[in-house]
């Protein structure tokens, strides 16, 4: 499942997706209202956890912007102004859920639960990401193309899995290493290109259809068109 978190405080932001991502979701982070909103509307995201006071367009502005655009992405509302008419505010305006706060992670964590379980599509379950032959399990984060298995580093994975979250979307390199890296970490220039180059090879080296492609000028796309 994907989830865009649209949260200014820089610290709450960066733990709500460091959260997030340790439960097995992915997550992606936006600072302000305006950017947030075009996330949303261009996702695909399965949640939207939504900070109401915002540098640009308010909360209450993007949760507007997205019904009025069709978006029916399930939104849950976080915030201080916890009085009940803002609350209702939210609710008319099209929220689905509503945390104040402070709060707690595991409550935080237990409403996005039953918010997918209430809008997921009725499917089976599966921790499979597939794109043609390739496959990736997200549970033991094995990667197979065919029957071969493929031993790939840490960051190689995770490179990889989030390519195949976003299957046939090019992703561009500045918005891999936001996702993949932390701050702490030393990130040299052509260190995308490093990592891209040895995945080709693990991937795709010996085969006839090549899935992960360069899109030039713009960034990487997996694909098995």
């Amino acid at each position: 499942m994907k989830i865009l978190v649209v949260e200014d405080e820089h610290d709450l932001g960066l733990l709500l997706k460091e959260v997030l991502e340790s439960n097995n979701y992915a997550a992606e982070l936006s600072a302000e209202g305006e950017e947030g909103l075009y996330m949303a509307l261009n996702g695909p995201f399965d949640l939207v956890v939504l900070d109401v006071l915002l540098p640009g367009l308010s909360g209450w502005e993007v949760l507007e912007g997205m019904r009025r655009k069709g978006c029916t992405t399930p939104v849950l509302m976080l915030t201080a102004l916890d009085s009940v008419d803002n609350k209702i505010r939210g609710f008319n305006l099209g929220a689905d859920d509503y945390l104040s706060k402070p709060f707690d992670m595991r409550e935080l964590l237990a409403r996005i639960q039953s918010l997918l379980r209430r809008t997921a599509p009725v499917a089976a379950p599966t921790n499979e990401l597939v794109c043609g032959d390739l496959v990736l399990n997200i549970s033991d984060k094995s990667v197979y193309r065919g029957s071969t298995k493929i031993e790939l580093r840490k960051k190689e994975y995770q490179i990889l899995e989030y390519l195949m979250i976003n299957k046939r979307r090019v992703i561009s390199k500045s918005e891999l290493e936001d996702h993949i890296w932390n701050e702490e970490d030393e990130l040299w220039s052509d260190v995308i290109r490093s990592h891209i180059k040895n995945l080709r090879k693990k991937i795709d080296g010996g085969y006839r259809k090549k899935l992960i492609k360069t899109v030039r000028g713009m960034g990487y796309e997996i694909s098995e068109e």
